[in-house]
Parts: C-alpha cells; sequence; structure tokens
C-alpha cells in the first residue's frame, strides 16, 4: 500500500485538558499533523525523580508523516509543561488509500509554510 509506510501515530500525554488543547490546536495550525484527539482523562503510573509517580493525564494521539515528527516533537516541547514529555511515534501499518492521502496532503510542508 503505497504511502503506509510514511504515516505515524505520535502519542503525548499532557498534565491538564487545556493544556492537551492548546498543544492539539497549534500543532494542527502549524500542519504538524493533519488531526489530532484528546482521550479523557487517563490514570498514569510511572517512575520519576526516584520514585513511583501516579497522575491524571490526558492522551493526545496526532496523525502525520515520518517526515514531520521531528517538527511536531519541537513543537510539543516548546509548548509542554513537563521537563520530559512523553512523545513516541508508532507506524501506522495499514490504512485506507484515502485516509492516508489525507494525511500526507494536510501535513505537506508547502502547505503550511
Amino acid at each position: 500500500m503505497a504511502g503506509v509506510a510514511s504515516a505515524i501515530e505520535v502519542h503525548v500525554t499532557a498534565s491538564s485538558r487545556g493544556e492537551a488543547d492548546r498543544i492539539s490546536s497549534e500543532i494542527v495550525a502549524r500542519r504538524l499533523a493533519a488531526c489530532a484527539q484528546v482521550v479523557a482523562p487517563i490514570s498514569s503510573t510511572y517512575w520519576w525523580a526516584g520514585e513511583v509517580q501516579q497522575a491524571e493525564e490526558w492522551l493526545l494521539l496526532m496523525k502525520t508523516t515520518a517526515d514531520r515528527f521531528e517538527d511536531l516533537a519541537a513543537c510539543v516541547r516548546e509548548l509542554h509543561s513537563y521537563e520530559v514529555p512523553e512523545i513516541v511515534a508508532v507506524p501506522i501499518v495499514q490504512g485506507t488509500p484515502d485516509y492516508l492521502e489525507w494525511i500526507r496532503r494536510e501535513t505537506a510542508p508547502e502547505r503550511g509554510e
């Protein structure tokens, strides 16, 4: 399937709904992702500062291309309150051709830059 290898979903967690919405809006406005969804509060357990921590966070799921990942990650770091925000990408291994083309088209650098 053409274009599948370059399509990715980027996961970011945020400390509040407001922060998640602000990051999502800016990422999409800059065309670093074709879309972003904010998932209702999640419960996270993780190591930080030598201790197990628990927190309520909001999960962002952003569809983009591998070529846009570094710019997207830089934007998240610029806007995020965490010292080390979660910014991970997973490949989209299958998708409908029209949806994958939409991701590619809406994140093309010439569209927004």
